[in-house]
């Protein structure tokens, strides 16, 4: 698995070199990477059907605890094949797609990233390489959205997308660690055995809330749905990978494996069964006004979406086998579709559904595509969206909470994703010919292959489903949570297993066929026979059409209400951001005001509260300091140290004021020395002489001195100075008096010469202990001195400029 993911890691880093060697046919090149990847996990495939997992881990950060954890298993699978398998159609497609571009190297690189991140989303077991790959992920498709960054609409949009995804992402962060605490471990294969106690635990309401958010923020769930349609500023290929197949169904995969740890509660299933049937109602009522072929697509990727998370939230067995299914099913004609769109729009030089027609005839492979994809959007049989269809109306019967709420708006949902997939598939090739600013053609291979195996695959695997696709589906749906003892059992759709097919008409056989027949019976009389079921498809589809037909009426009469969308999620998105910016320019103008005092009032005040109050909050008074044995030189030092002190705060005169801190600096190197430090002493003394010339050299040149602050605000700055030094005060005086010994000195001190190889032990702490501080201090010293001497070179030219200086 980490070869794999190493695979693609290359193929990025050569793609820019490989696209301009290859020119057009970098596609076929670099689409050996997924290609590999997807060879890998066919390999696998048997096995991982029947129930085996392969882990694979790197340790990564092990004093933390923290390694790279990868595990395949049925869950896993299902979501590898549909990101590597799309992510070969996506490398050809990009590459005849996007043609000449210069760009073409840096999008082959990023969408190769892209898969590398999304593998290690769905192969990650430790929650801290989950959200590595997930940031990675959220990184690059906001690269890819803005693909075409000279314009604005697409800057806007990948803004929009990192701005929701990658908050949901921070706050998912917090989820996954409390997680990771109450369930004591990081695996994410482990957690199903904590489930109880995470459930148990009062943070379980908390913890939940956050990775809904994270999930429901990815996979654009209300009220987060708005950035994908945005997204559709991106390239076609990119549409067709990161919003059909990949990238947005992150969301509804950590809800699948995070469904063993957190599902089953009432909270859990009212919070996704609600939220999902509304997107899903609103993803396909906002498809159906649209214009534009992707924008179609994309609203409708939201209804699809909605409806996955709603499956999740039902929680049964049924329902996550049905949330499996279509995860496929979805993959395999949205895919195509949003492929087909771009066919259309790069071969006639439009996607505005009002401008096309009669592309039959000049597109008959593109037009036969979207035929065959949109009948298994529309769930008509045999293609696999019927048999995954079954699977839904099989599951929306086993909801318990908002069981109401679920079915009326999954019926509403069904006819409206009807008249949607009668859009796409009638209205650009079967009505009458349209004007188009190219004159259209079918599209070369390169374009409608990807686009013509997947669209082929969901109808050869439609009528065999039950003995082809199911047994991946039922190995996904066991690792989410399903019942394996379940997932065999026929349905009153008449879903038979193989199992049941292939056993002999045999007269116990007969009887049992009785029986069931008779508890069909019942639960016809419940949920609705199998005939009225065909007769509510009919229906559906009907009412489809009959909408597609009165389309332009129905939107005349539904246009009044258009106006509110402008009090939606967006408009609060929109209003949040300029808010926020609003906000941050005001609090930039007042801390960020270029006055170093300023700066420095709130470093001092911020360590005071911050530092002083978990210091002393909980500290009893502290003890009396014994009295020292001090020396009359002693005094004297502390006494003139003292005296520059006063005299350093109270003058007028920038000089003197140096001067006076010179002394004091002089005054520390002689106490060193009295201590036994004379290499410090030295140091010290080094450095204050060096400070003093070098303010000497530098304030000489500034104008005189002016009190550029009024009385109060020198009389505030005279508190805050003497809060500052009774903290550090009061700070040393508890350390002086904690007693106990100290564990770095005789550290220290043994370690110097055997590691450090020196016998001057400061010098080793300064130059070995913290060699990093010390490159840090060393740095800043650097930095001060470049700031010194451009405001320098900036004077010395304003006087040139002047003719002060010749």
């Amino acid at each position: 698995m980490f070869a794999i993911l190493a695979t693609l890691a290359l193929a990025a880093f050569l793609a820019p070199s490989l696209t301009r060697w290859a020119g057009r046919r970098c596609g076929w090149i670099l689409a050996l990477a997924p290609g590999a990847a997807l060879a890998y996990l066919v390999s696998r495939l048997p096995a991982v059907i029947d129930g085996e997992t392969f882990d694979a881990t790197v340790s990564w950060v092990p004093a933390l605890d923290v390694s790279l954890d990868l595990r395949l298993d049925g869950l896993s699978m299902v979501f590898g094949l549909l990101i590597t398998a799309m992510g070969v159609a996506t490398m050809i497609y990009a590459a005849a797609y996007i043609g000449d571009d210069q760009r073409l190297g840096r999008l082959n690189a990023t969408l190769l990233a892209f898969m590398l991140a999304m593998l290690g989303v769905v192969l990650a077991d430790d929650v801290i390489t989950l959200f590595v790959a997930w940031e990675l992920t959220g990184i690059t498709s906001y690269l890819l959205i803005g693909y075409d960054n000279h314009k604005f609409q697409a800057r806007r949009a990948a803004l929009q997308a990192l701005l929701v995804t990658g908050l949901g992402g921070l706050v998912l962060l917090v989820g996954l660690t409390m997680l990771s605490w109450i369930a004591g471990t990081t695996q994410m294969s482990a957690m199903s055995a904590a489930a109880g106690s995470v459930q148990g635990s009062p943070l379980y309401g908390v913890v939940l809330a956050m990775v809904l958010v994270g999930a429901f923020t990815k996979s654009a769930q209300f009220p987060f749905h708005f950035w994908l349609p945005g997204a559709m500023a991106a390239p076609t290929p990119v549409s067709a990978f990161l919003h059909s197949a990949t990238m947005v169904k992150a969301g509804v995969y950590l809800l699948a494996r995070m469904q063993p740890v957190l599902g089953g509660t009432e909270a859990w299933h009212t919070t996704l069964g609600v939220v999902g049937a509304t997107t899903m109602l609103l993803g396909a009522v906002m498809a159906f006004p649209q214009r534009d072929l992707k924008k179609i697509l994309a609203y409708t990727t939201v209804s699809a979406l909605g409806m996955l998370t709603m499956l999740i939230g039902i929680g049964t067995s049924a329902a996550l086998v049905a949330a499996m299914a279509y995860v496929v099913v979805h993959a395999l004609y949205k895919g195509p579709l949003f492929h087909v769109a771009g066919i259309i729009d790069h071969e006639t030089g439009t996607r505005e559904l009002s401008s096309l027609g009669g592309l039959r005839r000049t597109m008959p492979i593109t037009a036969a595509i979207a035929a065959m994809a949109a009948l298994s959007m529309a769930a008509v049989p045999p293609l696999l969206g019927a048999y995954a269809k079954q699977l839904v109306h099989a599951a929306e019967g086993e909801a318990t909470a908002a069981a109401g709420y679920i079915y009326w708006t999954a019926l509403a949902t069904g006819i409206v994703t009807t008249s949607v997939a009668v859009m796409l598939a009638v209205l650009p090739f079967w009505r009458a010919g349209r004007e188009t600013p190219k004159q259209p053609h079918e599209a070369p291979i390169s374009l409608w292959l990807g686009a013509g195996l997947l669209a082929t695959l969901a109808l050869l695997l439609g009528p065999v489903a039950g003995t082809t696709f199911r047994p991946l589906v039922d190995a996904a749906a066991r690792v989410a949570g399903a019942s394996p003892s379940e997932l065999h059992e026929e349905t009153s759709l008449g879903l038979a297993s193989t199992s049941h097919a292939a056993e002999p008409a045999s007269a116990g056989a007969l009887e049992g066929a009785a029986d069931q027949a008779h508890a069909d019976a019942d639960h016809g009389a419940e949920h609705g026979e199998h005939g009225s079921g065909t007769l509510l498809k009919l229906v559906t589809i009907a009412t489809g059409v009959l909408l597609v037909w009165r389309r332009d009426a129905l939107l005349a009469a539904v246009a009044p209400v258009g106006g509110l969308a402008r009090f939606g999620p967006e408009a609060v998105y929109r209003l949040s951001v300029i808010g926020l910016k609003s906000f941050s320019g005001v609090l930039t103008r007042f801390i960020q005001n270029g006055y170093l005092r300023s700066y420095i009032f709130v470093v001092l005040l911020a360590t005071i509260v911050l530092a002083g109050y978990p210091l002393f909050s909980d500290r009893a008074p502290l003890p009396p300091l014994a009295v020292l044995d001090i020396r009359l030189y002693e005094g004297l030092i502390v006494m003139a140290m003292l005296m520059a002190t006063l005299f350093a705060t109270g003058t007028d005169s920038r000089l003197a004021a140096v001067v006076a801190l010179g002394l004091i600096g002089i005054g520390v190197a002689i106490n060193f020395m009295i201590m036994g430090g004379p290499d410090l002493a030295m140091t010290q003394l080094a450095i204050e002489t060096l400070s003093v010339l070098l303010f000497v050299f530098i304030l000489h040149r500034l104008p005189r001195f002016e009190h550029f602050t009024s009385l109060a605000e020198r009389r505030r700055d005279l508190v805050l100075s003497l809060m500052v030094g009774a903290f550090f005060t009061s700070l040393v005086w508890g350390i002086a008096t904690e007693g106990g010994e100290s564990a770095l000195s005789p550290y220290f001190a043994e370690h110097s010469l055997s590691e450090g190889k020196g016998h001057n032990v400061v010098n080793v702490i300064l130059v070995d202990f913290r060699g990093l501080d010390t490159m840090g201090e060393i740095t800043v010293l650097a930095v001060a001195a470049l700031g010194v001497f451009g405001l320098m070179r900036l004077n010395l030219d304003k006087e040139k400029k002047n003719g002060k200086v010749a």
